[in-house]
Protein backbone atom coordinates (compact mmCIF):
# COMPACT_ATOMS: atom_id res chain seq x y z
CA UNK A 1 0.00 0.00 0.00
CA UNK A 2 1.49 3.60 -1.29
CA UNK A 3 2.25 6.18 1.87
CA UNK A 4 0.59 9.69 1.72
CA UNK A 5 3.85 11.07 1.03
CA UNK A 6 4.75 8.95 -1.88
CA UNK A 7 0.76 9.75 -2.83
CA UNK A 8 1.46 13.91 -2.36
CA UNK A 9 5.31 13.57 -4.54
CA UNK A 10 3.49 11.97 -7.69
CA UNK A 11 0.75 14.58 -7.73
CA UNK A 12 2.80 17.55 -7.29
CA UNK A 13 4.89 16.19 -10.07
CA UNK A 14 1.96 15.27 -12.24
CA UNK A 15 1.07 19.02 -11.17
CA UNK A 16 4.38 20.52 -12.08
CA UNK A 17 4.37 18.59 -15.81
CA UNK A 18 1.24 20.01 -16.40
CA UNK A 19 2.25 23.48 -15.20
CA UNK A 20 4.97 23.17 -17.61
CA UNK A 21 3.54 22.26 -20.63
CA UNK A 22 0.77 24.93 -20.24
CA UNK A 23 3.80 27.34 -20.24
CA UNK A 24 5.09 26.01 -23.23
CA UNK A 25 1.87 25.99 -25.34
CA UNK A 26 1.99 29.62 -24.96
CA UNK A 27 4.63 30.22 -26.36
CA UNK A 28 7.52 33.08 -25.34
CA UNK A 29 6.17 36.11 -24.55
CA UNK A 30 7.12 38.84 -26.86
CA UNK A 31 8.29 42.07 -25.55
CA UNK A 32 6.31 45.18 -26.22
CA UNK A 33 6.73 46.72 -29.62
CA UNK A 34 6.33 50.85 -29.77
CA UNK A 35 3.49 49.63 -31.76
CA UNK A 36 1.78 47.60 -28.54
CA UNK A 37 2.75 49.61 -25.33
CA UNK A 38 0.47 50.43 -23.15
CA UNK A 39 -0.50 53.95 -21.41
CA UNK A 40 -0.10 54.07 -17.80
CA UNK A 41 -3.88 53.77 -17.58
CA UNK A 42 -4.12 50.73 -19.12
CA UNK A 43 -5.30 51.96 -22.76
CA UNK A 44 -3.31 50.26 -25.49
CA UNK A 45 -1.42 53.17 -27.41
CA UNK A 46 -2.24 54.18 -30.70
CA UNK A 47 0.12 52.46 -33.60
CA UNK A 48 2.85 54.47 -35.50
CA UNK A 49 2.67 55.19 -38.84
CA UNK A 50 3.83 53.15 -40.78
CA UNK A 51 6.84 56.41 -41.98
CA UNK A 52 7.85 56.41 -38.58
CA UNK A 53 8.83 52.54 -37.81
CA UNK A 54 12.37 52.05 -39.20
CA UNK A 55 12.26 49.16 -41.88
CA UNK A 56 15.03 46.84 -40.61
CA UNK A 57 14.82 44.41 -43.31
CA UNK A 58 14.52 46.65 -46.97
CA UNK A 59 13.94 44.83 -49.99
CA UNK A 60 16.56 43.88 -52.36
CA UNK A 61 15.19 46.04 -54.66
CA UNK A 62 15.13 49.07 -52.43
CA UNK A 63 19.01 48.32 -51.28
CA UNK A 64 19.95 48.63 -55.38
CA UNK A 65 18.31 51.43 -56.31
CA UNK A 66 19.70 53.19 -53.15
CA UNK A 67 23.23 52.33 -53.98
CA UNK A 68 22.84 53.18 -57.96
CA UNK A 69 21.36 56.25 -56.74
CA UNK A 70 24.46 57.31 -54.85
CA UNK A 71 27.01 55.93 -57.13
CA UNK A 72 25.30 58.11 -59.79
CA UNK A 73 25.60 61.31 -57.36
CA UNK A 74 29.15 60.68 -56.32
CA UNK A 75 29.98 59.81 -60.34
CA UNK A 76 28.18 62.75 -61.63
CA UNK A 77 29.69 65.30 -59.11
CA UNK A 78 33.76 63.56 -59.40
CA UNK A 79 32.83 64.34 -63.51
CA UNK A 80 31.14 68.01 -63.08
CA UNK A 81 35.14 69.58 -64.04
CA UNK A 82 33.15 72.03 -65.87
CA UNK A 83 31.00 73.40 -63.42
CA UNK A 84 32.37 76.43 -62.09
CA UNK A 85 35.31 78.78 -63.13
CA UNK A 86 37.48 77.49 -60.14
CA UNK A 87 36.58 73.76 -60.93
CA UNK A 88 39.07 71.26 -62.23
CA UNK A 89 38.64 72.24 -66.14
CA UNK A 90 36.74 75.26 -65.21
CA UNK A 91 39.20 77.14 -68.30
CA UNK A 92 36.89 75.00 -70.54
CA UNK A 93 33.46 76.01 -69.63
CA UNK A 94 33.24 78.73 -72.25
CA UNK A 95 34.22 76.20 -74.35
CA UNK A 96 31.13 73.76 -73.02
CA UNK A 97 28.59 76.72 -72.91
CA UNK A 98 29.19 76.76 -76.51
CA UNK A 99 28.25 73.15 -77.32
CA UNK A 100 25.26 74.06 -74.49
CA UNK A 101 23.88 75.89 -76.78
CA UNK A 102 24.50 74.28 -80.05
CA UNK A 103 21.95 71.45 -78.43
CA UNK A 104 19.72 73.81 -77.12
CA UNK A 105 16.01 73.67 -78.42
CA UNK A 106 15.13 77.48 -79.37
CA UNK A 107 18.25 77.61 -82.11
CA UNK A 108 17.24 74.33 -83.26
CA UNK A 109 13.21 75.10 -83.78
CA UNK A 110 13.89 79.11 -85.14
CA UNK A 111 16.74 77.46 -87.81
CA UNK A 112 14.53 74.61 -88.57
CA UNK A 113 11.32 77.07 -89.30
CA UNK A 114 13.17 79.82 -91.21
CA UNK A 115 14.82 76.92 -93.46
CA UNK A 116 11.21 75.12 -93.88
CA UNK A 117 9.95 79.21 -94.97
CA UNK A 118 13.04 79.80 -97.42
CA UNK A 119 12.63 76.08 -99.20
CA UNK A 120 11.29 75.52 -102.63
CA UNK A 121 11.84 72.10 -102.48
CA UNK A 122 8.87 69.68 -101.58
CA UNK A 123 11.05 67.27 -100.59
CA UNK A 124 12.98 69.48 -98.33
CA UNK A 125 9.87 70.85 -96.77
CA UNK A 126 8.71 67.58 -96.27
CA UNK A 127 11.75 66.80 -94.39
CA UNK A 128 11.59 70.24 -92.82
CA UNK A 129 8.18 69.98 -91.54
CA UNK A 130 8.74 66.39 -89.98
CA UNK A 131 12.38 67.87 -88.05
CA UNK A 132 10.26 70.54 -86.80
CA UNK A 133 7.32 67.91 -85.63
CA UNK A 134 10.37 65.64 -83.94
CA UNK A 135 12.13 69.07 -82.13
CA UNK A 136 8.33 70.13 -81.03
CA UNK A 137 7.48 66.43 -79.87
CA UNK A 138 10.45 66.51 -77.67
CA UNK A 139 9.81 69.49 -75.57
CA UNK A 140 6.71 68.28 -75.05
CA UNK A 141 8.12 64.98 -73.84
CA UNK A 142 10.91 66.07 -71.84
CA UNK A 143 8.56 68.79 -70.06
CA UNK A 144 6.29 66.30 -69.18
CA UNK A 145 9.13 63.51 -67.60
CA UNK A 146 10.25 66.48 -66.12
CA UNK A 147 7.13 67.39 -64.57
CA UNK A 148 6.20 63.99 -63.67
CA UNK A 149 9.50 63.33 -61.64
CA UNK A 150 10.50 66.15 -60.78
CA UNK A 151 14.50 65.38 -59.75
CA UNK A 152 16.36 68.46 -58.88
CA UNK A 153 19.79 69.65 -60.84
CA UNK A 154 22.72 68.72 -59.35
CA UNK A 155 23.69 70.66 -56.09
CA UNK A 156 27.20 72.04 -57.59
CA UNK A 157 25.23 73.36 -60.85
CA UNK A 158 25.43 77.19 -61.67
CA UNK A 159 21.95 78.57 -62.42
CA UNK A 160 23.26 80.23 -65.72
CA UNK A 161 22.18 78.27 -68.65
CA UNK A 162 20.67 79.20 -72.00
CA UNK A 163 16.62 80.33 -72.30
CA UNK A 164 15.48 78.48 -69.51
CA UNK A 165 11.87 77.62 -69.01
CA UNK A 166 9.89 76.72 -65.36
CA UNK A 167 10.45 73.11 -65.80
CA UNK A 168 14.17 73.64 -66.69
CA UNK A 169 14.91 73.56 -62.76
CA UNK A 170 14.18 69.92 -62.63
CA UNK A 171 17.20 67.79 -63.88
CA UNK A 172 15.30 64.37 -65.03
CA UNK A 173 15.63 63.90 -68.48
CA UNK A 174 18.40 65.40 -70.27
CA UNK A 175 16.30 67.69 -72.63
CA UNK A 176 19.86 68.30 -74.77
CA UNK A 177 20.59 64.35 -74.66
CA UNK A 178 17.35 63.74 -75.74
CA UNK A 179 17.12 66.19 -78.22
CA UNK A 180 20.72 65.19 -79.78
CA UNK A 181 19.79 61.49 -80.17
CA UNK A 182 16.74 62.22 -81.62
CA UNK A 183 18.38 65.21 -84.42
CA UNK A 184 21.32 62.54 -85.08
CA UNK A 185 19.16 59.75 -85.90
CA UNK A 186 17.06 62.07 -88.13
CA UNK A 187 19.92 63.76 -90.03
CA UNK A 188 21.36 60.21 -90.57
CA UNK A 189 18.56 58.79 -91.89
CA UNK A 190 17.70 61.57 -94.14
CA UNK A 191 20.07 63.26 -95.50
CA UNK A 192 22.64 62.21 -97.71
CA UNK A 193 26.16 63.08 -95.92
CA UNK A 194 29.82 61.55 -96.42
CA UNK A 195 31.29 59.25 -94.28
CA UNK A 196 33.48 62.09 -92.24
CA UNK A 197 30.54 64.38 -91.37
CA UNK A 198 28.09 61.52 -90.32
CA UNK A 199 30.81 60.67 -87.84
CA UNK A 200 30.59 64.31 -86.62
CA UNK A 201 27.15 64.53 -86.23
CA UNK A 202 27.72 61.43 -84.25
CA UNK A 203 30.30 63.04 -82.45
CA UNK A 204 28.49 66.35 -81.82
CA UNK A 205 25.73 64.16 -80.39
CA UNK A 206 28.05 62.36 -77.41
CA UNK A 207 29.70 66.15 -77.15
CA UNK A 208 26.61 67.80 -76.21
CA UNK A 209 25.19 64.52 -74.08
CA UNK A 210 28.90 64.47 -71.99
CA UNK A 211 28.94 68.46 -71.49
CA UNK A 212 25.81 68.36 -69.64
CA UNK A 213 27.33 66.39 -66.87
CA UNK A 214 30.71 67.90 -67.06
CA UNK A 215 29.32 71.75 -66.82
CA UNK A 216 26.99 70.01 -63.54
CA UNK A 217 23.60 70.64 -65.20
CA UNK A 218 22.75 66.88 -65.22
CA UNK A 219 23.50 63.31 -63.73
CA UNK A 220 24.90 60.37 -65.40
CA UNK A 221 21.69 58.98 -65.21
CA UNK A 222 19.30 62.02 -66.19
CA UNK A 223 21.78 61.83 -69.42
CA UNK A 224 21.35 57.95 -69.77
CA UNK A 225 17.82 58.29 -70.00
CA UNK A 226 17.76 60.59 -72.48
CA UNK A 227 19.73 59.40 -75.13
CA UNK A 228 17.11 57.01 -75.01
CA UNK A 229 14.19 58.77 -74.79
CA UNK A 230 15.28 60.27 -77.85
CA UNK A 231 16.23 57.14 -79.91
CA UNK A 232 12.61 55.92 -78.88
CA UNK A 233 11.16 59.28 -79.86
CA UNK A 234 13.10 58.86 -83.29
CA UNK A 235 10.68 55.67 -84.20
CA UNK A 236 7.26 57.50 -83.33
CA UNK A 237 8.61 60.54 -85.58
CA UNK A 238 9.16 57.81 -88.21
CA UNK A 239 5.78 55.96 -87.56
CA UNK A 240 3.77 59.30 -87.73
CA UNK A 241 5.47 60.65 -90.39
CA UNK A 242 3.73 64.12 -92.49
CA UNK A 243 3.67 63.80 -95.76
CA UNK A 244 1.61 65.69 -98.79
CA UNK A 245 -1.04 62.33 -98.56
CA UNK A 246 -1.17 62.32 -94.92
CA UNK A 247 -1.30 65.99 -93.96
CA UNK A 248 -2.10 68.17 -96.98
CA UNK A 249 -3.36 70.75 -95.18
CA UNK A 250 -0.18 71.51 -93.03
CA UNK A 251 1.80 70.86 -96.55
CA UNK A 252 -0.86 73.81 -97.85
CA UNK A 253 0.72 76.49 -95.25
CA UNK A 254 4.30 76.09 -96.45
CA UNK A 255 3.67 75.59 -100.90
CA UNK A 256 4.98 78.67 -102.39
Amino acid sequence: MPSPRSSRERRAGSGGRLEFLSLSQRGPAAPDSPSRRREPGGTAAAPLPEEDCMKLNPSFVGIALSSLLAIDLWASKRLGVCAGEGSAWGSARPLMKVIEVSGHGIPWLLGTFYGLCQSDSSAAREVLLNLLFALLLDLVMVAVVKGLVKRPRPTHNKMDMFVTISVDKYSFPSGHATRAALVCRFVLRHLVLAVPLRVLVVLWALIVSISRVMLGRHNMTDVLFGLLLGYALYGVVEHCWLSPATAPALFALWSH
